[in-house]
């Protein structure tokens, strides 16, 4: 009798499994349709607003304005270019004569990422410079913004005759644990990570946009000026695969790096938030100060990560030639070469 319940109970189990197989496909075919739709939809409410160039097999998107002394943009993880055009900092330092050149880099935006390279931030850099030589471009101001700041670092290092000075903006420059880094991986796998881009992985990320978001800009609420950022942009498979890899490669891109900072010879402008919730400004910003000879070092009171938006005049400021005779500084905050204290008694230099 025993045997008899049990081969039955087999037998339902076996029936069973096929059942919720066939649900979590048809449930992930749902997903993909559904994210199939949305990326359809912002790609036709916000094509790309700038020009193509194709160098070393990518086709990079950029955008341009303005004339004069050279200026890269170098957005951060999971935005694009548009980042700084609502941020109002293309249009700015445009108007302060300069031609600025906002790069969506490589599997963000509307430029391509291909499978044929590991996407160091050397490897990013390379690329970034092979544009603006065909660009005419001999030399440049180039400011990255976050995961930005180590493309930028990497050009530096690289090719310093082509980087006029560097303007580095809520960085990580030397390598911690960050939980982060792991959790947002795995769209970056094979097979499994294909999968989830296409499927769960979209809806999770705007699920959690505005935790994110608030994180990100916290402790200010975030501005105007990215309200209207569209979400889906960033939320497409192909730049959630660029976004998961650069996690997974933010650790280890900074410890490579890290042995060489101290080398630069540029005017190197180093600005953060010193209540930056996602990268400590204390202990990378700070610290970089330190490494680099004749840098200067500005920390904003009470601001988070996306000093783009939250104080887009310290990042004028710097932005500006005249930022080069003396140390930016922001509304009350202190100059640069003040004494710099513990983070439990932060102080802005």
């Amino acid at each position: 009798m025993h045997g008899i319940t049990s081969g039955l109970a087999q037998a339902a189990r076996s029936r069973t499994f096929p059942r919720k197989l066939l649900v979590a496909s048809a449930l992930l075919g749902v997903a993909a349709l559904f994210v199939r739709a949305r990326v359809r939809q912002v790609e036709h409410d916000h094509p790309p607003a700038g020009r193509f160039i194709d160098v070393d097999g990518v086709r990079l998107h950029y955008v341009e304005r303005g004339s004069g002394e050279a200026i890269v943009l170098l957005h951060g993880n999971g935005t694009n270019a548009l980042d700084f055009v609502l941020a109002g900092t293309l249009d700015a330092a445009a108007s302060s004569g300069h031609r600025v050149i906002a790069f969506d880099r490589p599997g963000f935006g509307y430029s391509t990422r291909p499978a044929d390279r590991t996407w160091t931030p050397h490897a990013q850099a390379d690329v970034i410079a092979a544009a603006l030589r065909r660009l005419g471009i001999e030399r440049a101001t180039v400011l990255g913004h976050s995961w930005g700041t180590l493309v930028a670092l990497a050009m530096a290092q690289a090719y310093p005759d082509r980087v006029r000075r560097l303007v580095l903006v809520s960085g990580y420059y030397f390598p911690t644990p960050r939980l982060d880094a792991v959790l947002l991986s795995p769209p970056a796998l094979p097979l499994i990570g294909t999968l989830m881009r296409h499927t769960i992985s979209p809806l999770l990320g705007r699920l959690m946009w505005g935790p994110v978001m608030r994180r990100m800009f916290g402790p200010p609420e975030m501005p105007p000026s990215f309200a209207e950022y569209p979400k889906w942009l960033s939320l497409r498979p192909g730049q959630l695969r660029a976004s998961a890899a650069e996690s997974a490669g933010m650790i280890p891109a900074a410890w490579r790096m890290q042995g060489h900072y101290g080398e630069l010879r540029m005017p190197v402008s180093i600005i953060a938030g010193t209540d930056d919730r996602q990268v400590s400004a204390f202990h990378q910003s700070a610290r970089l100060h330190g490494k680099i000879t004749g840098s200067t070092l500005t920390l904003v009171p009470g601001q988070g990560h996306m000093l783009q938006h939250l104080a887009p005049e310290v990042i004028e400021a710097a932005l500006r030639d005249d930022a080069l005779a003396e140390p930016v500084s922001s509304p009350g905050s202190q100059p640069a070469t003040a004494p710099l204290r513990a983070p439990e008694q932060p102080a802005a230099h």
